[in-house]
């Protein structure tokens, strides 16, 4: 009797459990807010020159929202802190060009992928131009910036095992640590190592022809919510059918143009 009453009390905590999370949904509807996090660098999420918040996770975001009759509400993480306060439910949905990892989906729910991206090397000519390969950047006296907790800090222990790989929290301290010479090269998602050469060509190169990896993007939500996933995924497929997504993506990542429009008014 015993055992029977306590699988019996099992049985409605997980129901329970997934009642409440299937929730999220409803929530954002009825609510008519959808809390979104994202950690702040171009071209995904960033503030133009009139501190408005623009970029292409922006977009998506908005467009998200707009299509769920929602208002989007930002919630600014560091990029270390975004899955954590997802589970902390401080936010409803992660839409920041998250790499969808097994590692990361034994803690989220991830979407389809809605975008591609690479792992690219912005170097700094004056502490690189001497070296003819890659390997020469696998040396104790190399120092290689990375933001924490991402899928650029495990290639570069992975592939530079014996170099320095010096960790920031945000990636405009490494933009910043690059720019003033404290690091030899920067391991980041495209497009930035490529955009940054663009801008100081005297000071950045980006030795390589292709990116050393690629990977998926996805949006990424609590565990348990698969009324939501399905949404998502759902959205996704109508959003990517009618190109909408890929003519954002080729604004943000295939041009500087968005620069040349830095207050925003062609781009929301």
């Amino acid at each position: 009797m015993y055992q029977l009453k306590h699988f019996f009390c099992l049985i409605l905590l997980v129901v329970f459990t997934n009642a409440v999370n299937a929730s999220t949904l409803n929530k954002v509807l009825e609510s008519g807010e959808l809390r979104v996090g994202v950690s702040l660098y171009e071209p995904w999420a960033f503030k133009d020159n009139k501190d408005k918040l623009i970029g292409f996770e922006i977009q998506i975001a908005k467009q998200l929202a707009r299509d769920l009759n929602a208002r989007p509400k930002f919630i600014f993480l560091e990029w270390a802190d975004l899955i954590s306060a997802l589970e902390k439910e401080r936010v409803d949905i992660i839409i920041t060009g998250m790499a969808i990892t097994p590692e990361r989906a034994l803690r989220v729910s991830f979407s389809n992928p809605y975008a591609s991206a690479g792992i690219d090397i912005a170097a700094l000519l004056s502490k690189t131009e001497h070296m003819n390969s890659l390997d020469e950047l696998n040396n104790p006296k190399v120092i290689i910036g990375v933001v924490i907790d991402t899928v650029p800090e495990k290639l570069a222990r992975k592939m530079f095992a014996q170099a320095n790989v010096k960790l920031f929290k945000k990636h405009r301290d490494v933009n910043n640590a690059i720019l003033k010479g404290e690091i030899h090269a920067w391991i980041e998602s495209t497009p930035i190592p490529r955009h940054l050469a663009l801008e100081y060509p005297d000071k950045i190169d980006t030795p390589l022809s292709k990116p050393l990896i690629g990977y998926k993007t996805g949006m990424a939500i609590n565990k348990g919510n698969q009324e939501f996933l399905n949404y998502l995924n759902s959205w996704i497929t109508a959003r990517d059918a009618d190109d909408w997504i890929s003519s954002r993506h080729k604004f943000w990542f295939e041009s500087l143009d968005w620069k040349k429009d830095n207050d925003g008014s062609t781009v929301q």
